[in-house]
């Protein structure tokens, strides 16, 4: 094998590994409910 093919594929697995490292890191957040108190001033225009 060529050093250019070589490197080629190294280079791949590098990034693959590391779509896969950062893939397992995003975590979503559960949603938290705020509830507010309005005025009922601020309803009518």
């Amino acid at each position: 094998m060529s050093r250019s093919l070589i490197a080629l594929i190294v280079i791949l697995i590098v990034v693959i590994g590391g779509l896969f490292v950062l893939s397992g890191r995003a975590h979503e957040k559960p949603l938290t409910r705020v509830e507010k108190v309005v005025p009922l001033a601020n309803l009518s225009n």
